[in-house]
């Protein structure tokens, strides 16, 4: 299912790219857990490519990813930002890409009809 995807695949590799931009940036790990959400041994877990990294974004996803970052501030921040990359994933067809890595969908499947774009311009 195109909603197993994303909680398997595509979330948590956002997770890591957040995560790893914040690294880079200087911010400590107790400072990005708060900011994800999340414990920091998880945190560690991102940043040591464990956890998030059975997806390669290509850049210009990245480059988006980075925009999130500078932007999220607290909880409701993330969920506007991981709203808004999920969104544009959905968007630019990038998601069924990504399906495809991990099942065996029909070879003519249409994501307007399978329901998966519903915010496919």
């Amino acid at each position: 299912m195109p909603e197993d995807i994303e909680v398997f695949y595509i979330i948590p590799t956002l997770k890591k790219q957040l995560a790893v931009c914040w690294k880079s940036q200087g911010k400590s790990q107790a400072e990005i857990a708060r900011l994800l959400g999340l414990k920091s041994a998880a945190v560690s877990q991102y940043i040591n490519n464990k956890r998030g990294n059975q997806i390669v974004f290509e850049e210009g996803l990245l480059e988006e990813i980075r925009k999130s970052s500078a932007l999220i501030k607290d909880r409701i921040t993330l969920f506007r930002e991981m709203q808004r990359l999920l969104n544009t994933i959905r968007t630019s067809k990038y998601l069924c890409q990504i399906h495809r890595q991990f099942s065996d969908i029909p070879e003519h499947c249409n994501p307007k009809d399978a329901g998966c774009a519903l915010y496919l311009r």
